[in-house]
């Protein structure tokens, strides 16, 4: 490959960035093709609390009662808690912070997109709940039978409707339990004999069963009573395949149940002294969890031993089972283990989990504030105005001072902006999504001035090797190889305080050092390699014979070797 063949492709590396880029960015360029429109929509820039509105809630933190050595965990453990509270209730992007400011510890909770402050409330309640349980009795078994009866008998009833005429597919819409399919009226995709379970297959596949009607009993299955239409059937032999329409009554089971399988004990995290991580067989063996209670812990979980020897005692956290060991035997002076094949990780972590319930640490709710996105909506207008006000000056000043290299560096800033909203946008698909805020507006703004500063150091370059009687070519080539270490530093120097900022800051700060972050790198890598490579694919004969359209040479007081 030749150099000429190198800069096309490079060249043409360029374009298909600034196309992917761009449809990200601004999917509406292709709304005539609604397909592809849609595909490209599907990232959206992640809105913080100030731009899309919802909740701001301060919680005082008390650990007057926690042991000084605990108390940054257990602060930890009390954010982790509220962080996975807020997340099973899948609000989108939550911030969950610890501040502090002397002896006083505050848990800031920002819920985007929440409008209630009494729900918003609810969600964290006060402190985390660790109990100890047992299996409970015939009762449960009880209630999940009543619950099945329930669901066979709605079943049945609403059997009688659709043998009756009524519309399958509203039917299957309003009262089908089948997630994947009641949107669309219950209806499956075409599929062979075998695809489904065998009481479901017998069914579908009966040649007694008509297309267009609606089989006349409930269908048992493992999943629950299903009432079948036959749609439509095509092929013979092995090679058939019905359609059919379903709605699901499901069929319940103690498993699923965990609050009404296990019963309460009275004993809980108050109950716990110290967890802590042990090793078998004398610290040669594998990792084991240690736990010691106190003296009303003691008895509670002598008791619980002796009446549950062989079985499960369930440890839950808020609900949540995240550990059933088995008792060995009667337990009385207050000391326990739980044994395992557990890593040394796997053991840390649930004794993190044990002190996440085990210390609690008292929390107040000391201030609430209701964001309203109309506020939002309006800082978020304002500031992408300011954004691009700011873009167009610098593209005018770019224009006049620097002719066509001043035209390619606004084509490359044009390309770096719409490279930075896609990140922002693909960033929602990984475990690191990037929270737009006003600050991080305005470290994005701020980073188109310092996006188009390596420019200006290579096309100021640029001019003072034209005044050395240089040729256009070569003066590029130079400008470009002699700016660099003044960019390398520049830029390098930035990133050192917004790092310094993201590790030191508050939230605010962060946010837009972060952006500012990303904004530097991402302008060093349009400046050195986009730009270089526009120029090349760009550059002709012509550039050399009118060197005055790209850039004046700069005037020298004085000549130079």
């Amino acid at each position: 490959m030749n150099a000429i063949q190198k800069i096309r492709y490079q060249f043409a590396g360029v374009v298909l960035l600034a196309l992917l880029s761009s449809l990200v960015a601004y999917p509406k360029l292709v709304s005539f093709i609604p397909p592809v429109e849609r595909f490209f929509s599907q990232a959206q820039v992640n809105l913080g609390l100030d731009l899309q509105g919802g909740i701001h809630l301060e919680y005082a933190a008390d650990t007057s009662e926690v042991d000084a050595a605990k108390r940054d965990d257990a602060l930890q453990a009390a954010v982790d808690v509220i962080e996975r509270r807020v997340n099973a209730f899948g609000v989108g992007e939550p911030v969950v912070q610890l501040s502090r400011s002397g002896d006083e510890s505050r848990i800031i909770v920002e819920l985007p997109g929440v409008k209630d402050v009494e729900e918003a409330k609810s969600m964290i309640k006060e402190t985390p709940f660790l109990e100890f349980r047992e299996l409970a009795g015939p009762e449960a078994e009880e209630q999940i039978a009543t619950a099945n009866a329930q669901s066979e008998e709605a079943a049945g009833k609403i059997l009688e409707n659709a043998l009756s005429g009524m519309d399958f597919a509203e039917l299957a819409k309003t009262w089908s339990q089948d997630p994947g399919s009641k949107d669309n009226g219950g209806e499956y995709d075409f599929a062979k004999k075998g695809y489904y379970v065998p009481e479901f297959d017998a069914v579908t596949f009966d040649p007694s069963f008509q297309k267009g009607t609606v089989w006349s009993s409930l269908v048992e299955t493992s999943f629950g009573w299903h009432i079948l239409k036959k749609i439509d059937e095509r092929g013979e032999g092995d090679e058939r395949e019905v359609k059919i329409a379903h709605i699901l009554f499901p069929k319940y089971s103690i498993e699923q149940f965990p609050n009404l399988r296990f019963k309460a004990t009275g004993l809980s995290g108050k109950n716990l002294e110290n967890v802590f991580v042990d090793y078998q067989s004398q610290g040669i063996g594998s990792p084991q969890i240690s736990l010691q209670f106190d003296d009303e812990g003691a008895k509670l979980f002598a008791d619980i031993t002796a009446r549950n020897i062989d079985k499960p005692v369930v440890i839950m956290i808020d609900g949540e089972v995240v550990s059933q060991p088995t008792v060995q035997a009667e337990i009385r002076d207050g000391q326990a283990v739980i044994t395992g094949d557990f890593t040394l990780p796997e053991a840390n972590a649930l004794v993190k989990r044990f002190n996440e319930g085990a210390l609690p640490v008292p929390i107040t709710l000391d201030a609430q504030q209701s964001i309203d996105a109309s506020l939002g909506k309006s800082a978020l207008d304002q500031s992408v105005t300011a954004g691009i006000y700011g873009l167009a000056a610098v593209s005018v000043f770019m224009l006049l001072f620097y002719r066509f290299l001043g035209f390619i560096a606004v084509l490359a800033l044009l390309l770096y902006s719409a490279m930075l909203l896609a990140l922002f946008k693909l960033s929602v698909f990984t475990p690191f999504p990037i929270t737009l805020t006003l600050s991080g507006i305005a470290g994005f703004v701020l980073s188109i001035g310092i996006a188009v500063d390596a420019n200006v150091l290579i096309f100021e370059r640029t001019r003072e090797e034209l005044s050395f009687g240089k040729s256009m070519r070569k003066a590029l080539h130079e400008g470009f190889r002699r700016a660099w270490p003044s960019i390398r530093d520049g830029h390098l120097s930035t990133i050192i305080t917004t790092v310094i900022l993201i590790g030191m800051g508050t939230g605010f700060v962060k946010g837009f050092a972060l952006i500012l972050a990303l904004g530097v790198l991402l302008s060093l890598f349009t400046a050195v390699v986009l730009v270089r490579i526009m120029v090349d694919f760009l550059f002709s004969d012509w550039m050399e014979r009118h060197p005055w359209i790209l850039v004046t040479p700069k005037k020298l007081d004085t000549p130079k070797d």
